[in-house]
């Protein structure tokens, strides 16, 4: 019987967090422990000089399934494959959330032997960070509720016009729209609310987009919360609300300080979702991985359309980082799910269904093309794809212009990668120039239209009478020159979950716009994405649970 990734990551005997540093050259007296296996990293530790020297390598996928694609094991596994062919590399990836670790997908710590350990403690509460995240982003909610309950200190605040949402990491559909203020005068002031899950905060966006304590106060004081009754604009430091929702993040704005089942160092600092945020681990920690490595291995959430355009588009923009190699991973069973396969038969050998669905593939290697890199594709494989189906890839890919590699990582480890890591390790020599897929002075309709068309492939585009109300408020704060970050299905290329493939020939949905002004990005917000998913009808919460020892059981 297979082990499950939690056997195994049980079995890797793990090396004292100070033992990693060390391996590091970190001095003792600045790493601050939590506990034998994790750690947090000072912001003092970056290095912008040495930052120059080392390489990026970004690590995206094709368009998701039910199954997953295995992208952060690939993370993984190449970091270990990298110092395996003596390489001096980290891995760099985001945090998991609660939702999806309770939810569908469970956890989010990689797998086999790529793994980031302790995946009990990362996959659950980690050290604080969501937590803190959270206590920030209710702050503001209290104190603005406050503000409209207090007559002393009221500024006029018109609560039919704030869009400022609670938020928990936890899947619970019951609260996205929400009545608070009830039970009398002294409850509050009735109104509508709601809330998000805690990867789609805004506050969660700016850990993940600023550069300092000092940056990181600014942008929670330009979060925008809503009207005065007299249309004066209101954000968050006229509520004076930004230096305490900064000191509540004093701890969680340090990347923290883990290993990998082979004892890789590894960085896990941030976590935004790609279909409703950024999907990338913050700048600060990406910065730290480069500080301290020569090769940093890094991932973005979900496919090229979503996390690889943002880590592009608005990352690489705001921070002057710059990929110098970007791998692309792909499954049979994936290309076979895109083939029109049911997801009860993507295990089963189907190569007419691989040279069907093989069209979304292609889709992302021209969309990465066209910022400028050409990707390198992994296989992530499985003991039920055959010969003959990555044979084809192979040679499909090769007729593109690029080169197809198996990774056996989750059954061999960094092992399982040594032939990419050899590619990789040739790709970040050559000379790169990133291209945007649009200029930032350009109109929030024309950028929207860029990624649309360029990226996915849209026809047209369509603003709802709510989207083109929401622009124009953008437009009357100054605020139209920020990149955009789209909120849409992860399911498809296109805003239509159920188109698999190389959707063509279709139209693309924007119901409404919303403004991230502190962390500097607007957001439209297109076709059935919820910024509070729900749990499935069989949510994975059903096998987790802990034994009388005190050892997690049912995380995979």
């Amino acid at each position: 019987m297979m082990k499950t990734d939690l056997e195994i990551a049980r079995e890797y005997k793990m090396l004292h967090i100070r033992d990693v540093a060390a391996n590091l050259n970190l001095p003792k007296e600045i790493v601050e422990y939590y506990g034998k296996y994790k750690a947090k990293l000072p912001l003092s530790l970056i290095d912008e000089e040495k930052i120059k020297s080392s390489k990026l390598v970004l690590v995206t996928a094709i368009t998701p399934t039910p199954a997953g694609e295995g992208k952060t094991t690939i993370s993984i596994g190449l970091s270990q494959a990298l110092n395996k062919i003596g390489e001096k590399s980290i891995v760099v990836l985001r945090e998991p959330s609660l939702g999806p670790v309770f939810g569908m997908k469970g956890g989010a710590t990689g797998g086999g032997h790529a793994q980031v350990v302790p995946m009990e403690d990362i996959n659950l509460h980690f050290t604080g960070d969501f937590a803190a995240i959270e206590k920030a982003n209710n702050l503001l909610s209290a104190i603005i509720d406050n503000n409209i309950q207090n007559k002393k200190n009221n500024l006029g605040l018109d609560p039919r016009t704030i869009r400022w949402a609670r938020v928990m990491d936890m899947n619970d559909r019951s609260l996205r729209h929400v009545i608070i203020g009830l039970g009398g005068i002294s409850n509050g002031v009735p109104r509508e609310g709601g809330f998000k899950i805690t990867p789609a905060s805004e506050i969660m966006a700016i850990l993940c987009m600023c550069k300092s304590i000092k940056d990181l106060k600014e942008r929670l004081g330009n979060i925008f919360v809503g009207y005065t009754y007299d249309k004066k604009p209101i954000f968050a430091r006229d509520l004076k609300a930004n230096g305490a929702m900064a000191a509540l993040l004093k701890d969680a704005i340090k990347p923290n300080l883990v290993q990998t089942t082979e004892g890789t160092p590894a960085i896990i600092h941030g976590g935004p979702f790609a279909n409703i945020a950024q999907g990338t681990n913050t700048i600060i920690a990406t910065k730290m991985g480069l500080t301290l490595s020569d090769i940093v291995v890094t991932e973005a959430g979900f496919g090229a359309d979503l996390g690889a355009e943002k880590f592009i588009d608005i990352k690489c923009r705001k921070s002057g980082l710059r990929p110098n190699a970007i791998v692309l991973v792909a499954t049979i069973r994936a290309l076979r799910y895109h083939g029109e396969v049911g997801v009860k038969e993507t295990g089963n050998e189907n190569l007419e269904a691989v040279k069907k669905g093989i069209e979304n593939l292609e889709k992302h290697i021209e969309n990465i093309k066209q910022f400028g890199i050409t990707p390198i594709i992994a296989i992530n494989k499985f003991a039920n794809d055959s010969q003959e189906e990555i044979d084809y890839i192979k040679k499909y890919c090769d007729s593109l212009g690029v080169k197809a590699f198996t990774c056996e990582v989750w059954a061999n480890g960094g092992e399982g990668a040594i032939e990419l890591a050899n590619e990789v390790k040739k790709a970040v020599q050559e000379k790169t120039e990133i291209n945007f897929i649009y200029d930032n002075d350009e109109t929030i309709e024309g950028k929207v239209n860029k990624i649309a068309s360029k990226l996915y492939g849209a026809k047209k585009v369509e603003f709802s009478s709510k989207a083109s109300s929401d622009i124009k408020k953008i437009n009357e704060l100054g605020l139209s020159n920020l990149p955009i970050c789209m909120a849409k299905t992860q399911k498809s290329i296109s805003d239509d979950p159920n188109l698999r493939g190389w959707p063509k020939d279709f139209t693309f949905k924007v119901r409404e716009v919303e403004i991230s002004s502190g962390a500097g990005f607007i957001v439209p917000i297109s076709g059935e994405i919820m910024l509070m998913p729900g749990l499935p009808e069989i949510p994975s919460s059903e096998n987790i649970d802990i034994d009388d020892d005190g050892n997690i059981i049912g995380l995979f």
